[in-house]
C-alpha cells in the first residue's frame, strides 16, 4: 500500500508503508519485446510517412544545396490532406518553396529531383536576360546564381521567346548522341537522348501555354527551376511538374560530404562500393561540418 504526501516546497513525494512495496518488479522478456516493437513502429512511421532521407547528386541548386548534401525531407506538409491524419499540417506549394518531386516524363523510372517552385497555377512567367518576371514583376532572387552578362544564352535566359533556338540546341545535341557506342557511358548517353527528345516534344507543346510572351501555369501544376540557373535542366526544358508528383520539401542538411560532380553517373556496384570506402576514409576531413543542420530556404 502506497501513500502520497505534499512536502513544504510544493513537490509531490511518494512514500510507502511496508518494506515489500519498495521492490520493483523486473520487466519480462515479452514486455521488453513489446516496448522495442512500439519504438520500431514509431520509427518506421516517422521515416515512412513524415520524414525521408535524400542526397544531392548534381550542381543545379548551388548555392542553396551543394553536391553531397544529405537532407531530411518533410513529405507530409505538401501532401494532399487526408481525413485519416487530421493532426498533420498541410498546405499548398508556395512560390519560392524548395521541393522534392518525381520528375515527369522521366528518362529513368522513379527519378527524384529537387528544384525551387518559381510559379504556381495561374501565374504568368517569363525570363529576360536571366531575370525572372512573375505576373509582370521582376523578381529579386538572392538565392539564385544568374548567368554572367557574357554567358547569356537566348533560348535559356530569354525563355520562352526563343523556342526556335531551343529546338536547334536540342536537335544538335541529339545528333551528337545518335550512336551511343561507349559501353561505360552508354546509360548516361541514352538518358541525355531521352532528355533531348523530351525537350523537342515540350517545344511543340509549349505554344498552347504562352500568352503575350508569358508562360501561363495550368491548374494542378507548378513551374520549377534550379537556383544555379545556367546549369539546371528544369521546367524550361521539359515542362511543368504536376502537384501530385511533389514528394515534399527539404528541412535541413544533416550531413554534407565533399562529393565530385558526376558522382551520380557512377551507378555500377564497383563504383558505389569504391565511393563508400572513400567516404569512410575521409569522413572527418571530407565532411563539411559548417553545413550540419543547415536549414534549407
Amino acid at each position: 500500500m502506497r501513500s502520497t504526501r505534499v512536502e513544504g516546497n510544493g513537490r509531490i513525494k511518494a512514500g510507502s508503508i511496508g518494506s515489500s512495496a519498495n521492490s520493483q518488479r523486473d520487466e519480462t522478456p515479452l514486455e521488453g519485446l513489446s516496448a522495442l516493437c512500439a519504438m520500431l513502429a514509431v520509427y518506421l512511421f516517422v521515416i515512412g510517412f513524415i520524414l525521408q532521407n535524400f542526397d544531392i547528386p548534381s550542381p543545379s541548386m548551388i548555392n542553396t544545396l551543394l553536391v553531397g548534401d544529405h537532407l531530411i525531407v518533410d513529405h507530409q506538409t505538401l501532401a494532399p490532406s487526408s481525413r485519416w491524419t487530421p493532426f498533420m499540417h498541410y498546405r499548398p506549394v508556395r512560390r519560392g518553396d524548395v521541393v522534392v518531386f518525381l520528375k515527369p516524363h522521366s528518362e529513368e523510372p522513379g527519378m527524384i529531383l529537387v528544384k525551387r517552385a518559381i510559379a504556381v497555377a495561374g501565374d504568368r512567367i517569363h525570363l529576360q536576360n536571366g531575370a525572372v518576371y512573375l505576373n509582370g514583376v521582376k523578381q529579386i532572387e538572392p538565392y539564385a546564381i544568374q548567368p554572367s552578362s557574357n554567358d547569356l544564352v537566348s533560348y535559356r535566359d530569354d525563355f520562352p521567346s526563343d523556342l526556335p533556338g531551343m529546338k536547334e540546341w536540342a536537335a544538335s545535341d541529339l545528333a551528337t548522341r545518335a550512336l551511343c557506342q561507349n559501353a561505360q557511358q552508354e546509360t548516361d548517353c541514352l538518358n541525355q537522348v531521352a532528355i533531348d527528345e523530351r525537350t523537342l516534344t515540350w517545344i511543340d507543346e509549349l505554344p498552347q501555354y504562352v500568352q503575350g510572351g508569358d508562360v501561363v501555369v495550368p491548374q494542378g501544376n507548378v513551374f520549377v527551376m534550379g537556383d544555379n540557373r545556367a546549369d539546371s535542366l528544369d521546367s524550361r526544358f521539359w515542362g511543368f511538374v504536376p502537384e501530385k508528383n511533389i514528394l515534399g520539401r527539404p528541412l535541413f542538411v544533416y550531413w554534407s560530404f565533399r562529393t565530385p560532380q558526376g558522382r551520380q553517373n557512377q551507378t555500377s556496384l564497383t563504383g558505389q562500393l569504391a565511393f563508400m570506402l572513400h567516404e569512410a576514409r575521409h569522413l572527418l576531413d571530407g565532411t563539411r561540418w559548417n553545413r550540419t543542420f543547415h536549414e534549407v530556404r
